[in-house]
């Protein structure tokens, strides 16, 4: 009997030893790898951007930002805040992107700085208090929504053959983006032209137009082609219109002189290339639909596919094929 108690009072000696043992230890934290799927990416760890410094050229002043800095105020600047989350973060890579390929490819555009604020140039950047003011009631909503996806997609970039890409973007096309080389000259396998989802119904003024005279249309071509004939009048003047595989003008001969359609669209200060032409009366009106040059993401083409479930990784693959996503190292 005395044999059997001293048993027991050890079995629960043991037990409740066992037991502060049991709640002490913890399965061991395993962090996710990188994915290039955002279901599967969770930020964990030491932030990569809160290590990585960018000289950004502002207002004549050159400011020392982390990349977390600045993807606040690029994305603020460059994307809707109220689009899906998932098309902001698909803007936060490729924002992190162009910096990127800035300091590895670009780095005497600016002699003292990484990249600049001014969207013809580079991209453009808002400040805290340029946001504050654009977003007024929303801002605490609209910045810890767009600090989300910058922290989710932390370090992130898009490289091809190893080097960063040049992940430019613009605001929307009309059913497809346009290829490199029929903007710029410069053909890049990842900037081809790529169908994409958005139109009219869901893109504010995505069909837009410029009326003016005869008169005025032709005096705007002559100050830069004064050599230009306008003899037949209009519009027989205007001939030889080719359309790319995008449906955006790729030549058109006025005045007995052939431009591009990018042209085009500069010279009379257009929202894209995809342009079409008629008259009315003694007036000439170019039709456009969708802005931007159409090289890259399409943001309202992202911001569709992020409604339709796309993830952030799904969107940069359709406007950047053949990228890869790519985990930034901080350099000692």
């Amino acid at each position: 009997m005395k044999s059997q108690i001293i048993m027991a009072f050890m079995v629960c000696l043991a037990f409740l030893i066992l037991i502060p043992m049991a709640i002490s230890i913890k399965d061991p934290i395993t962090q996710p790898e990188v994915s290039d799927n955002s279901q599967d990416y969770q930020n964990s760890g030491e932030m990569t951007d809160a290590g990585l410094t960018i000289r950004l050229l502002s207002n004549g002043e050159v400011q020392n930002l982390t990349m977390e800095q600045y993807l606040v105020g690029a994305v603020g600047a460059e994307m809707p805040a109220a689009f899906e989350l998932e098309a902001l973060k698909a803007q936060a890579v490729a924002l992190r992107t162009y910096v990127i390929y800035k300091q590895s490819f670009e780095k005497d555009r600016h002699s003292n700085a990484d990249i600049c604020s001014d969207s013809s140039c580079c991209a453009a950047w808002n400040s805290e208090d340029t946001l504050r003011e654009k977003w007024g009631d929303d801002y605490d909503t609209y910045y810890s929504k767009i600090l989300q996806a910058v922290n989710e997609t932390d370090g992130l970039y898009l490289t091809y053959g190893g080097e960063p890409a040049l992940a430019v973007f613009h605001s929307s096309s009309s059913g497809a983006t346009e290829d490199s080389s029929q903007v710029w000259g410069t053909a890049m396998p990842y900037l081809i032209s790529v169908k994409t989802p958005e139109n009219e119904e869901n893109v504010p003024g995505f069909v837009s137009s410029v009326t003016m005279t005869e008169n005025e249309f032709m005096e705007v071509f002559k100050e830069s082609y004064p050599e230009a004939d306008f003899s037949a009048g209009l519009p027989d003047s205007i001939e030889g219109m080719i359309y790319d595989l995008s449906g955006r003008l790729s030549k058109i001969t006025i005045g007995g002189i052939e431009i591009s359609g990018t042209t085009l669209r500069s010279m009379y200060n257009l929202r894209s290339a995809t342009i079409t032409i008629s008259f009315s009366g003694n007036d000439i009106v170019l039709t456009t639909s969708g802005y931007g040059h159409g090289v890259g993401m399409s943001q309202y083409g992202a911001n569709v596919m992020a409604k339709s479930g796309s993830s952030f990784s799904d969107i940069l693959a359709q406007y950047y094929p053949g990228t890869v996503l790519t985990k930034a190292e901080i350099q000692d």
